[in-house]
């Protein structure tokens, strides 16, 4: 005969939201804290409770840490089943998102975007290519000017802008650059890593153009070829070639008309 056993209504296993965070290898996570000494500086949140707290905010769509704190105090019962040590206060929450070292973090997302684009090496794409395939683009975010007056876009506005570079097999964002609101996606390609044999797709709409950048393998690892074509628009000084250095600095403009090496086959991904 089966017994049913009532434990007051408590869900005795995991929570979704544990299960999700579960899918970071904790060993992962502290090999990254421990790098860049994230638990020695500030001790007051471990660098495990600040990730959870932040990442809870992320994907319940909270508007502020006020917000995050209180809903997660809303709950105090099932923090430790979410992961948590203990209660969070907004004042060391804000503390440690100030003071805590950011690389520990930007590590992790390297870590987590290889795994991803490990599982997505295989998905087909719309043209028939066997090199990587990135989009570049980027979008300004606005800012309130009176809070963040180091972010001043216009007289009376404040914004940064995101650079964003997209794996198209399975849009997985490989790489991003925060700037102020005036740095214009073309001067952002500087701090693009260079992958050889990749397609770069850049679209602009503001100069109704389209540029496919490809890294030319036939080049020396120290000076590399970035070649582009575009569907020209109303300014013709974007029909030109480019070269970067491996550092990123543009090189001398080829002349118009300059020939350019036939593309090597890509390499294996």
């Amino acid at each position: 005969m089966l017994r049913v056993v009532m434990t007051g209504g408590m869900n005795p296993g995991k929570t979704v939201f544990s299960q999700v965070m579960d899918l970071v290898h904790r060993e992962t996570f502290q090999r990254c804290v421990h790098r860049y000494h994230g638990d020695s500086i500030f001790r007051s949140l471990s660098c495990r409770d600040q990730f959870l707290s932040m990442s809870f905010a992320q994907m319940t769509f909270r508007e502020s840490l006020r917000d995050t704190v209180n809903c997660l105090e809303a709950r105090s019962d099932a923090l430790y089943h979410m992961g948590l040590r203990g209660p969070v206060r907004r004042s060391t929450l804000a503390d440690a998102n100030e003071q805590r070292d950011w690389r520990v973090y930007a590590a992790l997302a390297q870590h987590l975007i290889g795994k991803a684009r490990r599982l997505y090496a295989n998905e087909p794409l719309a043209a028939d290519l066997d090199a990587t395939v990135y989009a570049f683009d980027s979008t300004t975010i606005d800012l309130c000017l009176s809070l963040f007056r180091w972010a001043r876009f216009r007289r009376t506005k404040a914004a940064i802008k995101l650079h964003t570079l997209l794996d198209l097999r399975g849009l997985i964002p490989t790489f991003v650059h925060i700037s102020d609101g005036k740095l214009h996606d073309v001067n952002a390609l500087d701090e693009l890593p260079i992958e050889p044999g990749a397609f770069y797709v850049v679209v602009q709409e503001s100069l109704a153009s389209r540029i496919v950048l490809q890294m030319d393998q036939a080049e020396p690892a120290h000076q590399k070829l970035l070649w582009h074509r575009t569907q020209r628009g109303e300014d013709p000084s974007l029909d030109r070639h480019l070269r970067l250095r491996s550092c990123g600095h543009p090189e001398k403009a080829t002349p118009s008309g300059g020939k350019f090496p036939q593309n090597s086959p890509n390499p294996e991904r």
